[in-house]
């Protein structure tokens, strides 16, 4: 059963690096490159190309990562019972739980209401002030998601290695 559980813990750890270095990419990398004048025009259709594609890809890491960290937790003996009692939801583990939950909010908003809301307009006429809004509030929609992704991972160190707790 322990090989079972290292394979889970790995799958968690692939997962999280594959979701987040998207996220990270997508903001430090494929943005700041399309801003540039000569990348303008295709930028809009590189964003929703790209937002479309990375968003399977996001859902599938969402849903491995849901997947493996309740076995992760299952198999260190923590079930439902003790998400019920108080203690539970005062640690780290608590917080990083309730992050993941809001975590999974934004991103539903961001891929699902303004990520296509802001593509469309975006496309349809680029410097409408609606589109110009959407597209902002997807970005730091975004931005938001992977600073609380980078919160949850150092929650999740301090889980294993000890933290301030």
């Amino acid at each position: 059963m322990r090989g079972v559980y290292l394979v889970s813990v790995w799958l968690h750890i692939l997962a999280a690096a594959v979701w987040i270095g998207g996220m990270g990419f997508l903001v430090v990398v494929l943005v700041p490159v399309l801003r540039r004048p000569e990348h303008r025009a295709a930028a809009p259709a590189l964003i929703c190309g790209t937002g479309v594609r990375f968003r399977w890809v996001g859902w599938i890491s969402l849903g491995v990562l849901l997947a493996s960290g309740t076995f992760n937790l299952a198999f260190r003996g923590i079930g439902w019972a003790d998400v019920t009692t108080g203690r539970f939801w005062q640690g780290p583990l608590g917080i990083k739980i309730l992050l993941v939950a809001v975590i999974l909010l934004l991103s539903a908003l961001h891929d699902f209401v303004v990520g296509p809301r802001a593509a469309a307009l975006g496309q349809a006429n680029p410097g409408a002030p609606e589109a110009v809004r959407l597209h902002r509030q997807a970005a730091w929609l975004g931005r938001f998601n992977l600073l609380l992704a980078l919160v949850v991972v150092a929650l999740g160190v301090m889980l294993v290695r000890g933290g301030p707790w």
